[in-house]
């Protein structure tokens, strides 16, 4: 599961079709997840085969990283811990579950009302479902809230609200198609904005970038329990000249490989993951590794 980041936006132009433009995100959320879950309803109580009784419906996981990375952003510069818990159904077909992240370390923010600066740990949590059409094609979305700092910033914290200035919660809706076994396409639009994906118009409207994402990763190479792959992600608006995630109308922004491995301690095998990721327009260049616990 990949996790959004935080976007702080101090804008304070107020729009006139504010409440108008939460409500569509509003409805845009719960319309894109309860297309999924009508999809996957059919499938939850699917029959399988008579060697069905091992069916296990729920999951869980758990990472630790030395960092985050999502989209060729650095959404925390720290240690942290990434979680999740899930529900599949007996054919694979239908997921629906909720992934969370919290840090070891704080950043650094300023309280809007104080000014003074204070210390902010990362925190997430966010609601996901997805439907597989087969086993080269699927249709996910994704409510994001990474609500790091709002209460540190000085706003108060709305679990739900989708006010896109407060900048920590957003929808998107994605698509991938795996052309190879190895090679997948991938798809994503983030709904009406959010969570500082906007630009401010002449007259102090908000106008929403729409922004949409499309990656491509294929592994490259395997010998034993290690493989690489590479990646490769871009984003654009046709809306707007900037989007959630560069400063013009579109850029290559997610450029980099990762190579993963299964370490054996004893009887415990231990699956790493080294992500080497270069972002061009902000000139970034990080190395993150990723453990998976469970």
């Amino acid at each position: 599961m990949k996790s959004p980041l935080l976007k702080l936006n101090y804008k304070t132009q107020e729009s006139k079709n504010e409440v108008k433009t939460n409500a569509v995100t509003a409805i845009c959320s719960k319309i894109a997840i309860i297309c999924i879950l009508v999809f996957g309803g059919s499938s939850v109580y699917a029959q399988g085969d008579a060697n069905t009784d091992d069916y296990k419906p729920f999951s869980a996981g758990a990472h630790i990283k030395n960092m985050h990375l999502w989209h060729g952003f650095v959404v925390h510069p720290g240690m942290m811990v990434a979680t999740n818990l899930e529900f599949n159904s007996r054919d694979k077909k239908f997921t629906f579950g909720v992934w969370g992240g919290a840090s070891f370390s704080g950043i650094d923010l300023v309280n809007k009302n104080t000014g003074e600066t204070t210390s902010a740990h990362y925190q997430e949590f966010s609601i996901y479902t997805k439907y597989r059409f087969s086993d080269k094609f699927f249709i996910e979305a994704v409510t994001h809230n990474n609500y790091t700092g709002v209460e540190e910033r000085g706003d108060v914290l709305h679990y739900w609200s989708y006010d896109k200035k407060q900048g920590y919660n957003f929808v998107d809706l994605n698509f991938g198609y795996n052309v190879t076994p190895n090679t997948l396409l991938y798809f994503a639009t983030i709904l009406n904005g959010g969570s500082g994906d906007y630009e401010v118009q002449t007259n102090g409207d908000l106008e929403n970038s729409w922004t949409h994402y499309f990656e491509i990763s294929s592994k490259v190479w395997e010998k034993g329990d290690s493989n690489l792959s590479l990646f490769a992600g871009g984003a654009w608006s046709f809306v707007t000249d900037k989007t959630f995630y560069t400063e013009d109308a579109g850029n290559i922004i997610n450029v980099g490989a990762t190579f993963s491995k299964n370490i054996k301690l004893g009887n415990y095998t231990l699956p790493v993951g080294v992500t080497a990721m270069w972002n061009p327009e902000k000139e970034k260049t990080v190395l993150q590794v990723d453990f998976t616990i469970f």
